[in-house]
């Protein structure tokens, strides 16, 4: 069987939220969208954002950051540092960049505002 992605889906609590920072902070192009269900393009795949059924979001708290073991990879072609200042002014929450010993990029990891992990990759 050979396969290819083609789209990872989030669960979140709010759609409309999740889309613009995806459009906004990256670019993304919104290729589909109704109240409950976004589909942006984000080059090589897709990323879904469904909300979550009315029957879970009852259970929870309005300020709750899920944790989850997920984690969004952007390429991107700017400095790495210049983008997370960037990320950071627009009040994105940001870590430290890192890199490893002979591993040939940049890194950076963020958070969505849902709590949503995603990580900035730039070739060194």
């Amino acid at each position: 069987m050979n396969v290819q992605l083609s789209t990872i889906i989030l669960y979140v609590k709010d759609v409309q939220l999740l889309k613009i920072f995806y459009v906004e902070n990256f670019n993304l192009k919104v290729i589909e969208e109704d109240p409950v269900w976004a589909l942006l393009d984000a080059g090589g795949a897709y990323i879904g954002l469904h909300k979550i059924g009315d029957q879970y979001l009852e259970e929870i708290e309005a300020d709750h950051i899920f944790d989850n073991n997920t984690k969004i990879v952007f390429d991107i072609d700017m400095d790495i540092e210049a983008a997370k200042n960037d990320l950071v002014s627009k009040k994105v929450k940001m870590r430290d960049i890192k890199t490893f010993q002979d591993y040939p990029f940049w890194l950076c990891d963020g958070t969505d505002p849902e709590g949503n992990v995603f990580q900035l990759r730039r070739k060194k």
